[in-house]
């Protein structure tokens, strides 16, 4: 039934992209709140929440099968407050919720689809549903809330119960572990390696996730140890993903997993808090490899960024969808034919670069463009100069992008969220640090300005912003995420504001989130509104944990304000997961990264004088995978106790390389600092200029 002939429910006066897909559906839906929670309690009605994100194309399909079909929508009214969630808005009431799918032994996933008590305390769930599952679903759980109510408030407080358990208890953490050893480190490198494909690259098996946090923490433990394995893995895993089908190879950017083994099918939606991360990623890795296809990787995905997910007052969109035209993936595939009539008598060589066949690798006889050996293997191979080569692709992929502009778009979900945003501003810091390109500077700059004028108000952030609103109180992950890349920003910039509005942040933090007892934060501000249990995040996941960040957070911050109370809730909160960090590295990467820069001391590598810009460039043209930045052009401007009593000798540029409070003498070149960080470790790390 077409939309304008239907009235639209609830959802119509939201904002979320989502919530609005599903305005006309017959579902009497609600927006989660306390008007549902109320009416659910006054009618005495179970509640059906049902849980997903725009770019979601399993959520497409339930919405088709289930939510556009009026007789099941008659029974979903009927008998439940139906509450639609965007977990993006919501990942505090998504966590809750597929924390409770875990207890019951369900796979987790989305759609989420979780059956609660009046007073939101859950007692069934799944996740996709056919629609003949889906209503014969409905009529069983209708019954049994209607016959076996008491069995089912049972259930649902056993379920509560769970989800109230602290995590230290769930997991058996119950003694600190503050012991920092080599040993421990090398386990930790040892227990994540044994996840390794070693054929494709990535962890495991299908489907496959880019999951950078495990490759920025690989950088620095090869940084450590130099194992061999290690940078084998790396430069495997990073160069099979910037081949593969998970990476746009035309209009560069990624998606945000692989459904195959090789990195070939993606799943073809493109998240940005994926491309901000590995921006970074590779970023760094370049800096550690100098390896040219990261290069490239980098610049192009910015350039996606930059073309399809930013708002012209400077803040970043959430997703692109998979889908257009009702079809995964038809936006960036191609047929034979297509490219043939594009790119004439060149065409055969081009689908020898990107394997592109007659049959097609993927559905409807399309082509997922992707590659398999370097350039200039390609270029030996079929008699070509490399330039001329490279000339041709750039060429290629113009006349290709120019096919794409008159393609129908894939659905863009153009919230604003805070803590997606830090990702990409930390990501575009890290481009600038390594690369030293000023438009990406630019971009970060305006990005910040964006985040601090519209998602912050007084001393508090807020997560989502659209249409001119900010409306839903900041997550731990907006604040521990937007101080790391404020952190970043101060370094490429030695603009003091940025490390002053980090500072701040943390504070409220500490105020707001931290549970004293544990030594940990929780997810949720203790002002904002109450849900069945109060979550503590700490496994790394396809981004990393809030508690892992502001733990990270808390030992530069220490370090650059001199405050042993950051410094020291960085140990504890590192000493709660410790065990489990042994253990389970591949879930807790982002924690190994910290475990890292507190096996050895973090260097602090003070810049003062009229070249202090300069000197930085020159400096973080290496990989210092373990140090803190400060400077300034003059040192008594600076309110850092980093800068205090440290000059610019005789009006020249001077470098402080300093470790626990200690410094070594002052130099004057990048050379000399350089050999001051190198000496300082065993064996020698840097290059010698």
């Amino acid at each position: 039934m077409a939309e304008k002939n239907r009235e639209p429910n609830r959802l119509i006066h939201e904002s979320s992209p989502y919530l609005l897909q599903h305005a006309y559906n017959p579902v009497d839906w609600h927006a989660w709140g306390d008007e549902a929670l109320q009416k659910a309690k006054q009618q005495d009605k179970p509640i059906l929440v049902s849980i997903g994100y725009a770019a979601c194309h399993w959520c497409h399909v339930m919405e088709r099968e289930a939510f556009e079909n009026t007789k099941i929508a008659q029974a979903m009214n009927r008998h439940f407050v139906c509450i639609k969630v965007d977990r993006e808005e919501r990942p505090d009431v998504d966590a809750i919720y597929m924390d409770t799918l875990a207890a019951m032994g369900i796979q987790g996933g989305w759609p989420l689809n979780v059956f609660l008590t009046p007073e939101a305390k859950p007692f069934y769930g799944g996740t996709y549903f056919p629609p003949k599952q889906w209503e014969a679903l409905l009529t069983s759980i209708a019954e049994a809330y209607q016959k076996n109510r008491a069995d089912l408030d049972a259930s649902a407080e056993q379920f509560v119960a769970h989800l109230n358990l602290s995590e230290l208890e769930k997991y058996g953490l119950k003694q600190p572990n503050y012991h920092v050893l080599e040993d421990d480190f090398k386990l930790i490198g040892h227990n994540i390696s044994r996840n390794f494909d070693k054929r494709y690259g990535g962890m495991g098996q299908a489907p496959k996730f880019p999951m950078p946090s495990n490759y920025l923490f690989l950088l620095r433990y090869l940084h450590h140890t130099q194992d061999q394995t290690i940078q084998n893995h790396i430069n495997l895993t990073l160069r099979e993903m910037a081949y593969g089908g998970i990476y746009d190879q035309i209009g560069g950017g990624f998606a945000r997993y692989s459904v195959d083994e090789q990195w070939l099918v993606p799943h073809f939606e493109k998240m940005l808090y994926d491309n901000g991360q590995l921006v970074s990623l590779y970023a760094e890795a370049y800096q550690a490899t100098h390896e040219a296809l990261y290069h490239d990787v980098v610049f192009e995905t910015i350039a996606f960024v930059e073309r399809e997910l930013m708002s012209p007052e400077g803040g970043f969109y959430s997703s692109l969808d998979a889908d257009s035209e009702g079809e995964e993936g038809k936006f960036y595939t191609y047929t034979k034919d297509e490219l043939h009539t594009v790119l004439g008598d060149e065409e055969p060589l081009f689908s020898k670069y990107y394997h592109a066949t007659a049959t097609g690798n993927f559905e409807h006889g399309r082509n997922i463009l992707h590659r398999r050996i370097p350039d200039e293997k390609f270029a030996e191979e079929n008699e070509l100069e490399q330039d001329v080569l490279e000339e041709m692709v750039r060429d290629w992929k113009q006349k290709l992008m120019q096919v794409r502009a008159q393609r129908t778009r894939p659905a863009l979900d153009d919230k604003i969220l805070t803590s997606w945003n830090a990702l990409m501003l930390k990501g575009l810091a890290d481009a600038y640090y390594t690369f030293g390109n000023k438009h990406f500077l630019e971009l970060a700059l305006k990005n910040a300005a964006f985040i601090l004028d519209n998602l912050k108000k007084g001393d508090r952030l807020y997560h989502n912003y659209k249409q001119g609103k900010a409306t839903i109180t900041g997550f731990l992950e907006d604040y521990a995420l937007l101080i790391r890349a404020l952190l970043r920003l101060y370094e490429v910039t030695f603009d003091e504001k940025w490390l002053l509005e980090a500072k701040q942040l943390a504070d409220y933090t500490l105020d707001n989130f931290l549970d004293e007892a544990e030594r940990l934060f929780f997810f949720t501000d203790k002002n904002a509104g109450k849900l069945v249990a109060r979550k503590k995040e700490i496994f790394d996941n396809v981004v990393p944990s809030s508690n892992s960040v502001m733990a990270t957070n808390l030992h530069l911050l220490g370090l650059y304000f001199d405050e042993g109370r950051y410094a020291l809730l960085s140990d504890e909160m590192l000493a709660r997961v410790k065990e489990l960090l042994l253990k389970e590295p591949s879930h807790l990467s982002n924690w190994a990264s910290l475990y890292f820069q507190k096996l050895t001391p973090t260097a602090e590598v003070v810049i003062v004088g009229p070249k202090a810009p300069e000197m930085r460039a020159e400096l973080t043209s290496f990989y210092l995978p373990n140090v803190v930045l400060a400077g300034a052009t003059e040192a008594t401007q600076s309110r850092l106790p980093l800068l205090h009593d440290r000059p610019a000798i005789n009006g020249k540029t001077t470098v402080y390389v300093c470790y626990n409070k200690t410094c070594q003498l002052p130099v004057h070149t990048a050379a000399e600092a350089l050999k001051q960080l190198r000496d300082a470790e065993l064996p020698p790390k840097f290059p010698t200029l």
